[in-house]
């Protein structure tokens, strides 16, 4: 909390202070304050003393930019990815993860406080993952022409690979940069390999990356799913609508196959939108069924590529185990499950309640959890397709299943 700054002065945009960095914003920025004024200090860490520039000014806070660490933080820990800082995907890697753990719940507890109005309301301890690493059961990576320069391509004033064509992920911040990845530590190894061997054939195809700023080109978004329990793995391939092109498609299909025996499906996505979305308009089953199944607890679930579900397996375990024991279901409770995706939450509750219907706006993920229900024998849930706020009053007032004695809400 402390800043070379004068006391009773005004912080003006472009000063340069010396800030001592005391706790995370929501969002992961860290926060200092000069005099009672709340600074936002980009890709810093509670405990550092820093030196940084204001880059903005508002009344009740300023942003600034970070220029130097002058003191360590005591939970920084060495960044496990060699593409930390520039990558959009991890924040806070360089943070010690039961501090994360600790700073969530706070940020929790001063937006109910600050947000709801609400002082008194008991937050729990935040559940660690059971994983650290490798522990995503899905991955987006985008395609683009405009590749960022890496800090190592900067320092050696070399260009290591063309800068029209990259797949990998958003710089942070940068909708319109992609950073070619070459490691990463969130989903497994073999997805890399994928993405590797997808962004070699891409490249050499001759075909251009989809660009919003034009609307024209192909290769829009790769997507790896994985069975973390079944193994199953499922890549997804998402482009525009150029049917010329569809057979670079469907060759580069066959050679995944080949490579990575690994693979149980594939599917093609054609977006036809100019929103820069990782979905399509039409889907083509290229390998496979289309589908892979994962487990959680007891429960199988069939996945299509465009349905939601918990992206961290053994974590989403845990997490509903924790609403079943939270819940205290006695067997006589009808619950509605909003936002249900694919009835992950659904199905593993069944057996604890009279009956649950799940509310989702996506048709695909209704779909999956009603072929879920099936795959697994369960006869007491049904699934509503729609919007949930719409869907959700029509119920209630319809009473075709009466109030229910539980929500779960899980947007």
């Amino acid at each position: 909390m402390s800043s070379s700054a004068p006391n009773s002065r005004t912080v003006k945009r472009g000063e340069e202070l010396t800030l001592r960095i005391d706790s995370l914003a929501f969002g992961g920025r860290g926060v200092a304050r000069v005099d009672g004024l709340v600074v936002f200090v980009d890709d810093s860490l509670p405990g550092q003393l820093v030196r940084a520039r204001v880059v903005r000014k508002c009344k009740g806070f300023a942003e600034a930019r970070m220029l130097q660490v002058l003191e360590e933080s005591p939970e920084a820990v060495a960044p496990r990815c060699a593409h930390f800082g520039e990558c959009g995907g991890c924040r806070l890697q360089n943070l010690d993860y039961q501090a994360q753990l600790r700073y969530k719940q706070q940020q929790v507890v001063e937006s109910l406080q600050h947000i709801g109005g609400l002082a008194s309301v008991e937050v729990r301890t935040a559940l660690p993952s059971p994983d650290l690493f490798h522990y995503r059961n899905k991955m987006e990576y985008s395609f683009g022409r405009q590749r960022w320069l890496t800090r190592a391509e900067v320092e050696a004033d070399r260009i290591t690979k063309p800068r029209d064509f990259a797949l990998g992920l958003h710089v942070r911040g940068r909708f319109d940069r992609i950073l070619d990845i070459d490691e990463c530590h969130l989903q497994s190894p073999l997805s890399v390999d994928i993405l590797k061997f997808v962004r070699d054939f891409a490249g050499r195809s001759g075909i251009r990356p989809y660009s919003t700023n034009d609307h024209t080109g192909f290769w829009r978004h790769l997507v790896v799913r994985e069975g973390k329990h079944t193994g199953q793995v499922m890549v997804n391939l998402v482009t525009a609508a150029l049917p010329e092109s569809y057979p670079a498609v469907e060759t580069l299909v066959e050679r995944l196959a080949q490579r990575f025996p690994e693979i149980t499906t594939a599917v093609h996505n054609i977006n036809r939108k100019k929103a820069q979305v990782a979905t399509g308009d039409e889907e083509r089953v290229l390998l496979g069924p289309g589908t892979i199944q994962e487990r959680l607890g007891e429960r199988l679930f069939e996945i299509s590529a465009n349905s939601f579900f918990q992206t961290n397996t053994r974590g989403a375990e845990r997490l509903f185990r924790c609403v079943s024991q939270l819940a205290d279901f006695g067997g006589s409770e009808l619950v509605y499950d909003l936002y249900c995706g694919a009835g992950s939450i659904s199905l593993t509750i069944a057996d604890r309640v009279r009956a649950v219907v799940g509310f989702e706006v996506v048709e695909e993920a209704v779909a999956d959890a009603r072929r879920n229900c099936e795959l697994n024998r369960v006869h007491n849930c049904e699934f509503v397709s729609g919007d949930v706020r719409r869907a959700l009053g029509e119920a209630v007032t319809a009473g075709k299943w009466g109030l229910p004695d539980v929500v779960l809400v899980d947007p």
